[in-house]
């Protein structure tokens, strides 16, 4: 059995994996809100017997969450808990970008899909939203843009009048009411943010792509997306599972 998991600015995903690579159980809880308390309601949930665990794995874009699980984990397992960085990964990806800057979210993410021929593009609607460049077994970099949710709570902060909303998709571009004008700026102004992204990026490599969508929001999307996509949650979990061979 492994421990393979991602921990996010917002919540926290840990995954129980068997030697086929198929997930028993996962748990889910915000990544800033750990006490041992709660590491050890959830871990008791997760793992029935942790001598079973062979091997601990991580992408973390949070330290100090981190660093708290691994703590944890250090007493229960007598294996190392990784995080991914700490690996080779450069055994199974080229990586063109300041490695220490890069999180290790966006590269498992890059790892899980490489293969020798295609090129991807990433698309990730996290607290942040990314674009992730990966030509055939090369990592680019990518594009960070202001995540959907924190920019519209930003917004209801900081503008008395603007209320809490609630994003959904909107067919009309011009809005009669508040909630209506700003969910109509979020929801179109997002959408041609990726279209008009993902052509630049086409056009600065002069290459073809094809495009994978993930992330919370990437639902409400899914149908505006005037270029061809698929969607694929399990893109994290997936990446991790192939890294976790690197581990002896």
């Amino acid at each position: 059995m492994y421990i393979l998991g991602d921990i996010g600015n917002s919540e926290t995903k840990v995954y129980l994996v068997n030697s086929k690579n198929r997930i028993i159980r996962n748990i889910i809880f915000p990544s800033k809100k750990i006490s041992n308390k709660i590491l050890n309601k959830k871990f008791r949930y997760l793992v029935r017997d942790f001598n079973s665990i062979k091997k601990v794995l991580f992408c973390s874009v949070v330290p100090e969450s981190f660093n708290l699980i691994k703590n944890f984990l250090s007493k229960n397992l007598k294996k190392k808990c990784y995080e991914v960085k700490e690996l080779k990964l450069r055994s199974l990806i080229n990586i063109r970008v300041n490695f220490k800057q890069v999180g290790s979210d966006r590269l498992t993410n890059a790892i899980s899909l490489l293969n020798n021929k295609d090129n991807f593009i990433i698309l990730d609607f996290g607290t942040a939203t990314t674009f992730d460049v990966i030509t055939q077994k090369t990592y680019r970099g990518g594009i960070i843009a202001p995540g959907i949710k924190i920019s519209l709570n930003t917004l209801s902060d900081k503008a008395t009048l603007i209320p809490k909303i609630n994003l959904k998709k909107i067919n009309k571009v011009i809005g009669i009411d508040t909630i209506s004008a700003v969910r109509s700026g979020f929801f179109w102004g997002y959408a041609g943010l990726i279209d008009n992204i993902v052509n630049l990026i086409k056009r600065e490599t002069r290459k073809s792509f094809k495009l994978v969508i993930t992330g919370g929001f990437s639902d409400l999307f899914k149908n505006s997306i005037k270029i061809k996509f698929k969607q694929n949650k399990d893109i994290t979990i997936k990446g991790l599972i192939k890294i976790s061979k690197l581990i002896k």
